[in-house]
């Protein structure tokens, strides 16, 4: 992993990571952030104070200074068998001490220390932890939203995180298009330098890809519920064995959140329930949905390589949460038009790719190895950031990866072609 080593700017941006967490955790009470409405999700005060035992842990108590309670390193490690052990992870509800008010003092003394310890000179270890210690905190940031939305849609009375953002109102989109790219032998991943970057993004290695075309713009909520009303969730040559077995188990006839028990969609967002626009990127599918949907419309999922080689020459910009959570949309927006847009933001976009170490790939030492490469297995790759990713988090080498039946991350569908 590397970083700058420009602490001047480092400080600004951990004050600035730092206060939109707290913006983030601002609309929700304190009963809405003890819930954790699954396994897999956390409650947002658990969010908050692991990001602050993050950095106590790893840019603190290295340079002698003591944690603000040794007893919260069990409850707020997440999964670092070095530090020792720790709270059950499907259990974080559980806790309903510290509190909310406990747990903003804690990250204000954290915070304190820590800006203490910058302001002391260059130190290059300290940037790169730094530097790993925000890029998981706007991990975090993204999965607080989608860990809030999956505890208020358990409600009954699905209450909104905010107010309703206003309709994008735009035309139908257009008709799916496809951009080629000629393969050959191609370089993929990052290489150390060049400002931050996990360490399961490089090292930078050739791949050899065959032909192929990237369809221009994501798959539609119009284009997902014509899959549905053809039958796609009553066909099983449509889908992988593993998810047809799902679709029947669950009785799926739509993406997670949807409502279509009336034969017109309405979907639950954060800014409640409301019908979706036609040309609105369909969200909140798992992989064996976007395989499914992908064969329908007689097309694939790309693989990760072709998703890069395709997304490098592109501006990194979309729909994406910015420092100003109140001036986001929160929610996938029609396409802007043009070749290869939403590459970046509005919907994660699933790849065929397995999560796998690169060719060369080395965990990190120490307890910091432990991020990224003990995970490289039974996960599946995605690309390209959502509307709930924080801007400057996102590249076109960056490997996100989430089990292949997640469907509560903002997730979505680009198709791809073989000649």
């Amino acid at each position: 992993m590397s970083a700058d080593l420009d602490l001047t700017a480092l400080r600004a941006r951990f004050l600035r990571v730092r206060a939109r967490t707290e913006a983030l955790a601002a609309p929700l009470s304190p009963e809405d952030q003890q819930l954790q409405s699954q396994p897999s999700s956390s409650p947002t005060k658990w969010h908050r104070a692991h990001t602050t035992w993050f950095f106590e842990t790893f840019a603190l108590a290295p340079r002698g200074i003591a944690p603000v309670d040794a007893s919260w390193s069990y409850l707020f490690n997440s999964y670092y068998e070095a530090v020792g052990p720790r709270h059950a992870r499907p259990q974080r509800g559980l806790l309903s001490r510290p509190s909310c008010t406990e747990i903003a003092a804690y990250r204000r003394a954290v915070d304190a220390r820590v800006l203490d310890v910058i302001d002391r000179g260059a130190d290059p270890a300290l940037a790169e932890v730094l530097a790993l210690g925000l890029a998981h905190e706007e991990q975090h940031q993204e999965l607080l939203l989608t860990d809030a939305l999956h505890a208020l849609a358990q409600h009954p009375f699905a209450p909104r995180y905010r107010e309703a953002a206003p309709a994008f109102g735009a035309a139908p989109a257009s008709a799916l298009t496809f951009t080629p790219f000629d393969g050959g032998l191609v370089t993929i991943g990052r290489d150390a330098g060049g400002g931050f970057a996990f360490d399961n993004e490089g090292p930078a290695h050739r791949v050899w890809l065959e032909p192929f075309a990237l369809a221009d713009r994501l798959v539609t909520v119009e284009e997902a519920r014509a899959f549905a009303a053809d039958g796609g969730y009553r066909t099983p040559s449509l889908w992988l064995a593993e998810g047809w077995d799902r679709v029947r188990a669950q009785g799926r006839t739509a993406p997670a959140y949807v409502d279509d028990r009336d034969g017109a969609w309405r979907v639950f967002g954060l800014d409640g329930a409301r019908a979706p626009e036609p040309a609105e990127p369909v969200a909140f599918v798992d992989y064996y949905e976007a395989d499914a949907i992908a064969r329908w419309l007689g097309a694939r999922l790309p693989s990760e390589a072709e998703w890069e080689v395709a997304a490098r020459a592109c501006p990194i910009a979309g729909n994406t949460l910015a420092d100003d959570p109140a001036a986001c949309a929160l929610r996938p927006r029609p396409s802007p038009g043009g070749a290869l847009a939403q590459l970046f933001g509005d919907a994660w976009e699933w790849t065929q790719s397995s999560y796998a170490p690169y060719p060369g790939y080395v965990a990190a030492a120490g307890v910091l190895g432990e991020y990224n490469g003990k995970f490289m297995v039974n996960q599946v790759v995605l690309r390209g950031g959502s509307c709930f990713t924080p801007a400057e988090h996102l590249r076109a080498t960056y490997r996100n990866f989430w089990p292949a039946d997640t469907s509560f991350q903002v997730t979505g569908v680009r198709l791809a072609r073989s000649p």
